[in-house]
């Protein structure tokens, strides 16, 4: 291998790793500190983390579903996806439903939403979005949850990053705004074909025809909390997008549930 294309495949596993630090809690050697253009190059490999994330999701849950009930394997599962990226989306999105619920006026939202204390909207809507999760995950077939763990980790990231790179910030500063505008279109372009590769990995057990009602799910779930936070807010914030993820991936769920 030449020493530009071993330069160029370092590089691409500097920002594989730093997608797993931004996005877990697994902690990974980096050369060089995060900044614009690595931070929104990094974005194409958050489908790829979201894969491992599920993958691992899908491990917990096959281990326990062998000796305990599928509610409780489920359960199991969901917690061990919780613990290895630190609630990371799930804490955007409750408070997300903090700001957007509680906030009247879009400073009010965003100010809202600076608070790290959960409210009530916050504490409502995450405790909602678990336990929808469980429940349609439980109305599908045992031997399709691995898979679709995965494949529905990576595809609702993919619609996380598209929201990234086609929206606009709503802050003068954040987390996130090293990363808005950033997302080039072949990141962009790479990130969804990783979401819709991992699609083939509950394919057999579930069909097309469910996973294609899984991506419409997707899709609903992505507009709907993109409408949410753009008319209230005019962009997103880093909680926003933890928010389209959410919604995304319970999307897909409740998608296949219903053409099942």
């Amino acid at each position: 291998m030449s020493g530009a294309r071993r330069s160029r495949a370092r590089e691409e596993l500097e920002l594989l790793l730093l997608a797993v630090q931004l996005l877990t809690r697994v902690p990974v050697p980096l050369r060089e500190p995060a900044h614009e253009a690595r931070s929104g190059a990094a974005a194409r490999y958050y489908p790829l983390v979201g894969a491992a994330v599920g993958a691992l999701a899908g491990a917990v849950f096959w281990a326990a579903h062998l000796v305990l009930p599928l509610g409780l394997a489920l359960v199991l599962s969901t917690a061990a996806s919780l613990l290895v990226t630190g609630a990371f989306h799930e804490d955007g999105f409750a408070d997300a439903c903090d700001g957007l619920g509680g906030g009247r006026t879009r400073e009010r939202a965003l100010e809202i939403m600076r608070d790290s204390r959960l409210g009530t909207y916050g504490a409502a809507g995450l405790g909602l979005m678990l336990a929808a999760k469980v429940l349609a995950l439980a109305a599908l077939p045992p031997d399709a949850i691995p898979g679709l763990f995965v494949a529905a980790h990576a595809a609702s990231r993919s619609s996380a990053v598209l929201a990234l790179a086609t929206g606009d910030y709503a802050r003068e500063a954040g987390i996130a705004r090293p990363v808005s505008g950033a997302v080039g279109a072949g990141s962009l372009a790479f990130a969804l074909a990783i979401g819709a590769a991992a699609l083939a990995l509950p394919l057999a057990a579930l069909g097309p025809g469910a996973l294609l009602a899984g991506l419409a799910g997707l899709a609903v779930g992505h507009v709907a909390m993109r409408a949410a936070y753009e008319r209230k807010l005019g962009g997103y914030t880093g909680d926003c997008l933890g928010g389209v993820q959410q919604t995304s991936e319970l999307g897909m769920y409740v998608g296949i549930v219903a053409a099942l």
